[in-house]
């Protein structure tokens, strides 16, 4: 008994060894044009084995380059579109992708960080400027705050690695807190909903009011009344 052991080793096992038989058989024929015709009998057949992509004329193309994998690129034959797989395209080696060559001293904060700091060092001194810049810090704070919720961190910490990062050409001032650039500014609102509420407590004292003068005149006109019947 053969074991499959014993046999050549599979080259593309999803088409079976019967296909990879043919193939070598393929090879010896010496007619080109029955060559040819049993070739494209092979591609048929690994056709059958996936009739889902039978519309795909993209896949009789792959199963073309299949074809001359398993004959180790030794069969002569003609593609449909002209073009005969080499061994050389397989080995081929892809170009090798630099790496970048930024160095990133506080990684945590991102390459986009460092990006809008180096931004800033480019602009004029004054104070756009200066909101571009307490904009990067806020926005440092809430990434480091982020990826760090376990410990504290401050303003100042903050402006270190600012300066740490611009080398010392960006800097903020003590007067400047990065929590409250994150905040909407509330004290508007706060005397919109007061002037709100005053207005609604004017209505309804009066109309109390009102209520409180109407019950009066409803009181006095009954107790004028219990008079007359008192006589």
């Amino acid at each position: 008994m053969e074991y499959n052991s014993q046999k050549d080793s599979l080259i593309m096992p999803e088409y079976g060894r019967n296909v990879q038989l043919l193939i070598q058989y393929a090879k010896h024929l010496e007619d080109p044009e029955h060559r040819q015709a049993f070739v494209e009998k092979i591609i048929n057949l690994m056709h059958q084995m996936n009739p889902q992509n039978k519309n795909i004329d993209e896949y009789r193309l792959k199963l073309w380059r299949h074809l001359f994998h398993i004959s180790n690129y030794e069969i002569e034959a003609e593609t449909p579109d002209g073009r005969i797989p080499t061994l050389d395209e397989v080995i081929k080696k892809p170009d090798q992708v630099p790496y970048p060559r930024f160095q990133a001293r506080l990684r945590h904060y991102g390459h986009n960080v460092q990006k809008l700091i180096n931004k800033a060092m480019e602009m004029e001194k004054g104070p756009k400027r200066d909101a571009f810049v307490a904009v990067i810090a806020s926005y440092m704070k809430l990434a480091y705050r982020t990826w760090n919720k376990e410990n504290f961190v401050s303003d100042e910490f903050i402006k270190k690695d600012l300066e740490t990062l611009s080398n010392g050409d960006v800097q903020l001032g003590d007067d400047v807190f990065l929590d409250n650039l994150s905040k909407p500014d509330t004290r508007r609102n706060f005397n919109h909903n007061n002037h709100n509420n005053n207005h609604h407590g004017r209505g309804n004292n009066r109309r109390n009011n009102s209520g409180g003068y109407q019950n009066n005149r409803g009181g006095n006109k009954y107790r004028n009344n219990n008079k007359k019947y008192r006589k």
